[in-house]
């Protein structure tokens, strides 16, 4: 969804929120800004017409009741209103370590592309009692990585406008040029895919962030399309990535009681004196150095040498962000 249209969005509920009566079509347009348009021009007035039903079909797709009624028999036109107490939120009663927890994760989003929807979460929080102590989670810093064409696709994917961009596949050396329909982007094994209809191949794609080089650009009109009813985008994403193949062997040391999660994919623990080393199968060296180096201390990768490269490149990365973070004043 475009930012002009959420502020309508918003701006046509604080309308219907504020008054009792039904509002119709016409009173709604001369009230809310974005329905602006000349009432005696039919293709304008057929323009606000479309505009103002996908909008009511939006709200009611969130869960706000919208009714539809008249104030008197007299009335032709049906109006539009809010039920202020149908819409209200219910008490909402957060303990101290629920509050921190949203907290976290706010700050996440905030570091993931997302900080509109998190500043909206935390807002419709605060408005139902609920206090989120940003000082209660200085100590636990989520630390997120998305790729630069993260904001780009999922912005296209809300606003359901089509996309190009280029593409670089393992076994070829020069990226292609792809022209896609995104229907959304999801998390799948710590990698980031975007999937949709693929124009050139007409059929459904998904790609990898990571594989994307250059700028993602959008192109032609917004509401261009419509994602099928019943897409499923992880387990296409499942499906098209396969099987892992854990053909690497990993020796990793790890502090006595700590990184419980390496210890469950640990298929041999050797007690030493310096921690317990375990031995881990993997398939990409990525993925598991990320998961290492999210236990700072606590755990060293020992080898193979690709993978001591990756988790120190991981934390150099980790580092160059937080010092890039502008200072927090308690």
């Amino acid at each position: 969804m475009s930012r002009t249209r959420t502020e309508r969005l918003v701006n046509l509920v604080i309308c219907l929120l504020s008054t009792r009566r039904f509002l119709t079509a016409a009173q709604i347009a001369a009230t809310v800004p974005g329905y602006e348009h000349d009432a005696t021009d039919p293709r304008d007035h057929e323009a606000f017409q479309r505009k103002f039903e996908r909008d009511k079909a939006e709200l009611r797709e969130l869960g706000v009741p919208l009714e539809t009624g008249t104030d008197s028999i007299f009335d032709q036109e049906p109006g539009y209103r809010i039920a202020a107490r149908e819409y209200a939120l219910p008490d909402i009663l957060l303990a101290p370590d629920e509050a921190a927890a949203v907290g976290i994760a706010a700050r996440l989003w905030q570091h993931a592309g997302l900080a509109a929807a998190a500043s909206s979460g935390l807002a419709k929080l605060r408005a139902a009692g609920v206090e989120v102590d940003p000082q209660a989670t200085l100590g636990v810093e989520p630390v997120v990585t998305v790729d630069p064409a993260f904001g780009p696709l999922t912005a296209a994917a809300r606003q359901r406008r089509a996309v190009t961009f280029k593409y670089r596949v393992p076994e070829v050396d020069e990226p292609s040029t792809r022209r896609l329909e995104p229907w959304g982007v999801v998390c799948w094994r710590g990698r980031w895919y975007v999937v949709g209809h693929d124009k050139d191949r007409d059929a459904t794609r998904c790609f990898r962030l990571s594989r994307i080089v250059g700028d993602v650009r959008a192109v032609g009109r917004t509401d261009a399309f419509a994602p099928p009813a019943d897409a499923d985008l992880i387990s296409h994403v499942a499906r098209s990535s396969g099987p892992i193949v854990r053909s690497g062997r990993a020796t990793v040391t790890v502090r006595p009681g700590r990184a419980a999660g390496l210890r469950r994919l640990a298929s041999e623990t050797v007690p030493g004196p310096d921690g317990d080393r375990l031995t881990i199968a993997f398939g990409d060296v990525e993925w598991l150095a990320s998961r290492i180096a999210g236990y700072g201390p606590d755990v060293r990768a020992d080898g193979p040498p690709e993978l001591r490269e990756a988790v120190i490149q991981h934390l150099k990365e980790l580092v160059a962000r937080h010092d890039a973070q502008p200072a927090v004043t308690p």
